[in-house]
């Protein structure tokens, strides 16, 4: 059973979709994840890395026929499901489905939260390991949650009441997007909420970031395998990369690399790449001057040398002057 040491982490993350055999070739390619088919359910899939990361199911007809389209969706555990969709009741929340059984695995329900968002409240059989549990999420693994809502305050506010999360750092991004405020438990850091502006589409809803070695290089593979990029690649605060997309299916999901270690050494080298610059440029201006003075210098020598010639010469001129006078005075 789950307990207060993993309450509000998120411990499973689905795929539900309009074609299990595409989206899992997909996400093999440009993720890694190896597909496996659960014996209880051959209809299910899991994709592993090592361990399950992720499932994928058919998108049920239920919400199909309401509308529904494919999408990801994130289990968080609660000691009790049954509590926590009845407390998210009583908070403003909607229970899209009643706690129910996934035999051998554990109890669920699934909630829209009072902006609008589908979140899966989640109470396994056995003791699972939280997301970054062990640190940092590993390859394959999810490590960011990111909510769009309609009133970050309110949803943040009815998180805490259900699953105890609390406020870490925040940053603000403007004048359009606003406050990102970021949260978690017990000094991790689980993702972030935001108010989504005006232009971006649909109703409030939650997005899994899958760890990536290269979100650059996971950004044209997508592209190749029949995704979509809607943002991204970008560097967000602290050197890492986001992709934002939407596989062939139309489920939106996002990739994350960590800052890569070369980037830690491009600063040294670069300012060592200007400091060389900047000293190669001194010393050209340094010869420059030098050359200068050097001209001036011998500018004010030539002069004098050629003054001490001239007095050479009316010395010279003046012996030949006294040399003719004297026979005059002998003739006198």
């Amino acid at each position: 059973m789950a307990d207060a040491a993993t309450r509000g982490h998120f411990v499973w993350h689905e795929l539900m979709t309009t074609d299990t055999k595409a989206a899992v070739a997909f996400f093999t390619k440009i993720v890694g994840w190896k597909p496996q088919t659960w014996p209880h359910d051959p209809s299910y899939t899991i994709l592993a890395m090592g361990q399950p990361m992720a499932g994928v199911m058919p998108l049920p007809a239920g919400m199909k026929a309401m509308g529904g389209r494919p999408a990801w969706a994130s289990y968080i555990s609660t000691p009790s499901c049954d509590d926590t969709a009845r407390q998210a009741a009583t908070l403003g929340g909607k229970i899209l489905m009643q706690p129910s059984d996934i035999p051998t695995i554990g109890r669920f329900a699934v909630i829209e939260d009072p902006q609008g968002a589908v979140f899966n409240a989640f109470t396994p059989l056995s003791q699972p390991t939280p997301q970054g549990a062990t640190g940092a999420p590993a390859i394959g693994d999810f490590s960011w949650h990111e909510l769009a809502t309609t009133d970050w305050r309110a949803a943040l506010a009815f998180y805490k009441s259900l699953f105890g999360w609390e406020e870490t750092s925040a940053m603000d991004m403007g004048p359009d997007l606003g406050t990102y405020q970021m949260f978690g438990m017990g000094g991790k850091v689980f993702g972030g909420i935001f108010n989504k502006p005006k232009q971006m589409p649909g109703p409030s809803n939650w997005l899994p970031y899958i760890r990536v070695p290269d979100a650059k290089k996971t950004a044209v593979a997508l592209k190749g395998a029949g995704g979509q990029v809607i943002n991204g690649p970008m560097e967000v605060p602290g050197g890492d990369w986001i992709v934002q997309a939407v596989d062939p299916q139309g489920a939106m999901f996002a990739v994350h690399s960590l800052k890569p270690a070369a980037t830690a050494k491009k600063p040294a080298a670069a300012a060592a790449a200007k400091a060389v610059q900047a000293v190669k440029k001194t010393a050209k201006k340094a010869v420059k001057a030098v050359k200068r003075v050097a001209k001036r210098a011998v500018k004010k020598v030539t002069p004098k040398k050629k003054s001490s010639k001239k007095k050479a010469a009316k010395k010279k001129a003046g012996k030949k002057k006294a040399a003719k006078r004297k026979p005059r005075s002998r003739r006198r």
